[in-house]
This record gives C-alpha cells, sequence and structure tokens, in this order.
C-alpha cells in the first residue's frame, strides 16, 4: 500500500523547495535514511515530491552503520516495497571511537561529523550531487538557542549550503514541525528507529543535556506563546544584521 505524506507536508517541502532552489532538474539527491520518523518521513515526502514535480530527478537512501552489527533487513524491505532504492553504507565508527571518546567526554558531535563525513562519501560513490538531512523547525529553533547561550553566537541551521567537497547539503523538511513528521509515522504505523540504535548508548560517557534542555525550554515558551515556532520560521527569513553588536554590519 503507498504511503503518501499529508497535504500540509508536501505543502510545505513544495514551498521550501522553491524558496531555496533545493532540488532542481537532473539532481541525483542522496537521501540520509537512519530509519527514524525523521528521515522515514523526508523519504516519503522526496519520493512523493518526485512523482508530482514538473521537472525530473533520482533519489537514494542510503543507511550508515556504525560497524556494530546492526541489522536492518525490516528499513530494507520497506523502501523495497514502497520501490526505493536503497543502499547500506558500512563503516568502522564504532571501533574509532572507543580510540577517539574518552570516560566522561561528549560524544555528539563526534557521531554526527563521523556520519555525515559517511553520507558525503557515499554521495560520491552513488554518483549523486546532493545530499537531503532531515532536520526540521525544533531542530533549527534549537540549534539558534544552544549556539546562542552556549557558543555566543547567532546561528541556526541552513537549508541549503555547499560542504567543503563541493557537494550541496540541503534540508527539505526545515519548515516543518517535529510533531508533524511524528505524526506521520504514526498514522502510518511505521517502525521507527530511536535512540537504541545509537552507539553511544554502550559507552560510559555523558549523556547530552544541552538540546534536552532547548526542548524543555521552547516547549514551555510554546505554552505562553502558541505562535512562537511561526514567529521564529518568519524570524529566520528577516535578519536585520545591521542592529546588532557588529560594527563591519552597520549601516552608515
Amino acid at each position: 500500500m503507498a504511503i503518501t505524506p499529508s497535504k500540509k507536508i508536501m505543502r510545505q517541502v513544495g514551498k521550501s523547495n522553491a524558496n531555496f532552489e533545493m532540488i532542481e532538474e537532473g539532481d541525483r539527491v542522496l537521501v540520509g535514511l537512519s530509519g527514524g520518523k525523521d528521515s522515514l518521513t523526508l523519504i516519503h515526502a522526496l519520493h512523493e515530491q518526485r512523482r508530482r514535480a514538473p521537472f525530473d530527478f533520482e533519489i537514494i537512501a542510503v543507511t550508515v552503520t556504525y560497524g556494530m552489527g546492526e541489522n536492518f533487513a525490516s528499513l530494507l524491505e520497506h523502501t523495497k516495497e514502497h520501490g526505493i532504492t536503497h543502499h547500506i553504507y558500512e563503516t568502522n565508527t564504532y571501533e574509532l571511537a572507543k580510540e577517539k571518546i574518552r570516560k566522561n567526554s561528549s560524544f555528539c558531535s563526534f557521531f554526527s561529523r563521523m556520519r555525515r563525513g559517511s553520507l558525503y562519501s557515499a554521495a560520491q560513490q552513488y554518483n549523486c550531487n546532493k545530499v537531503a538531512l532531515g532536520h526540521h523547525l525544533d531542530d533549527a529553533a534549537e540549534s539558534y538557542f544552544m549556539n546562542m547561550f552556549y557558543n555566543g553566537q547567532m546561528r541556526a541551521l541552513a537549508p541549503k549550503y555547499k560542504a567543503g567537497n563541493g557537494l550541496m547539503v540541503i534540508r527539505p523538511l526545515i519548515q516543518l514541525r517535529e510533531r508533524q513528521l511524528r505524526a506521520f509515522t504514526d498514522d502510518n504505523n511505521l517502525t521507527t528507529i530511536g535512540d537504541e540504535a545509537c552507539p553511544a548508548m554502550r559507552f560510559d560517557v555523558k549523556m547530552p543535556h544541552a538540546r534536552a534542555s532547548m526542548k524543555i525550554m521552547l516547549s514551555e515558551m510554546e505554552e505562553k506563546f502558541p505562535s512562537l515556532f511561526v514567529s521564529l520560521n518568519a524570524s529566520f527569513q528577516n535578519i536585520s544584521d545591521d542592529t546588532f553588536f557588529d560594527k563591519s554590519r552597520f549601516n552608515i
């Protein structure tokens, strides 16, 4: 049975794609598919967009392993059922982490960096010119406040950027809410892969708290200001950078 994301999801994906020129004629897009709710929504949204779009492009799903003996048989069966080209990209990240990560140290940036690098390598191997990631508006908002509070920097998540190796990286779900993606997988009874697949669960390391704190803070703010994320989405597109404390940007 075909699985089609909701009209709201498809409308926003199409709108974001048009606004930020993410996918164009002739593109071959590698979609990072971890099996979580975000990447499952992404692969199905792009699969449907490919059917609807007035131009031709290709998508392939790639799942990166950590070298822990992961079993992605059910995920492969799912993509095969829906006619989605899917490859498993093997890595030895877990073994590398044993050497690189110290006890009680942070691990998120290490695994994120290694996974991203593996996707870039896979894109080159499968002749893809773009890599699609499943980040959403909640991720962008959390990253924005994390950078502000912990790094003293005003930085979010770009809908589109060029990686160091020349690949274009896109985030087609960046203007969608996390709850919309969760609803898609719940409504379609999709089995999702969660934190149990994270290699960090096998290490005696400090669990990350910054993003969890941001989620709680934003949830509390949204209770008081229900239009919070509508305003954040608008703000990320309406930047008066000459009003901040950077004299190189002053409008003088």
